[in-house]
């Protein structure tokens, strides 16, 4: 007889211990959402190659690294992100600006281009969701050093 009172009181106190663990501890087995930063992302792009091409022939490359900011909580829930977006501006306001010529240098207003990349890849969006595009790196590469 007491080993059947013992059996079920061991039943009892594991049926109820399973119970307890499973309604005051079900935050432990649960899946754990990561709280959302709000704020400004940072993403670096990479290099991008921009032929300079003056009296029909290749003068040589601007190489160019952009990094730009973004809204990060506008960056999670667009279908694309931007960056595709940052370098096809970048590349369309460098190669196609006319006063960009590396056979006469003169000082360039890059906060300008810039500037106007990001209203550019703004626009296009269809929000302000780049906050900033900064340089990281730009060089100008001759054809005739990309040779040797």
């Amino acid at each position: 007889m007491k080993i059947l009172i013992t059996g079920l009181w061991i039943c009892a106190v594991t049926i109820a211990s399973c119970y307890g663990a499973v309604t005051f501890g079900g935050g432990i087995f649960s899946k754990k959402t990561e709280p959302y930063l709000e704020g400004l992302q940072y993403q670096k792009l990479a290099p991008i190659n921009i032929p300079m091409i003056a009296d029909g022939r290749v003068q040589g490359y601007v190489i160019a690294v952009l990094v730009f900011t973004a809204d990060a909580k506008l960056m999670h829930t667009l279908p694309v992100p931007p960056n595709a977006f940052v370098v096809d501006e970048a590349f369309r306001q460098i190669y196609g600006d006319p006063a960009l010529d590396f056979r006469k240098l003169a000082k360039y207003d890059i906060t300008k281009r810039l500037s106007e990349v990001r209203a550019k890849v703004n626009e296009r969006l269809g929000g302000d969701v780049v906050k900033d595009v900064l340089v990281d790196e730009i060089n100008f590469v001759t054809k005739r050093e990309v040779r040797s």
